[in-house]
């Protein structure tokens, strides 16, 4: 019942994509990272009634538009986990430091923990916590639908960046292998950026997570 349509939005080609129940047509965004016009487009073209807005974690090109959208959709922003506060708050600076549209900083109604759930019309999404690019960085799966929204934690051939503030390589592996991994070699994800692949495809080819490795 799941559907999913990827939206990539801003310079930094930043995949939000619309979820929705297929047997409802009642949805969530995940990722607002701005553009929120594109973003609206892209609702009102496959029909969904949005009711939530999911964030993975709080870096400006995730999080830049959740707020305008909540406000324009009268919806409620869910995620991420706590310890990303501190880059919601920094989004206004950060978009001027890369001379991008600025983006509003908020407070989610929701902060997000691991072993939490998300209902999307009638679909659950569990949520995994996964530090490592960020603090406070979430992911979301679907069990049933074998996907997954993994934001930044992990790419088609590569990971997340760990350079950031509070950023941890280390950290970042053990999110991997110890909370995607157990989902299955047969689930697909949407990252942050990117093509879309799958768990087993990353276990067997990426350099940097692969089991070999």
């Amino acid at each position: 019942m799941l559907k999913a349509k990827i939206i990539p939005v801003t310079p930094f080609q930043q995949n939000c994509t619309l979820l929705w129940c297929d047997e409802t047509m009642k949805g969530a965004v995940v990722d607002a990272g701005g553009e929120v016009d594109v973003i609206l487009d892209a609702i009102k073209a496959q029909g969904v009634e949005v009711e939530k807005i999911l964030i993975t974690h709080g870096h400006l090109d995730h999080a830049g538009g959740a707020a305008e959208l909540a406000e324009r959709l009268h919806i409620p922003i869910i995620g991420p986990q706590k310890e990303d506060k501190f880059w919601i708050d920094q989004i206004p600076d950060n978009c001027r430091t890369y001379g991008i549209p600025v983006g509003r900083s908020f407070n989610p109604d929701q902060w997000l923990e691991g072993g939490d759930q998300v209902m999307v019309g009638n679909v659950t999404l569990d949520v995994y916590y996964c530090p490592g690019h960020t603090p406070g960085h979430v992911i979301f799966h679907n069990k049933e639908a074998k996907f997954a929204q993994v934001g930044d934690v992990l790419f088609h051939g590569s990971i997340g960046r760990t350079d950031f503030p509070r950023g941890d390589h280390a950290t970042l592996l053990k999110s991997i292998r110890e909370q995607l991994w157990p989902l299955g070699d047969d689930t697909t994800f949407v990252s942050g950026h990117g093509p879309v692949s799958t768990f087993g495809q990353e276990r067997a080819t990426n350099p940097f997570v692969r089991d070999e490795a």
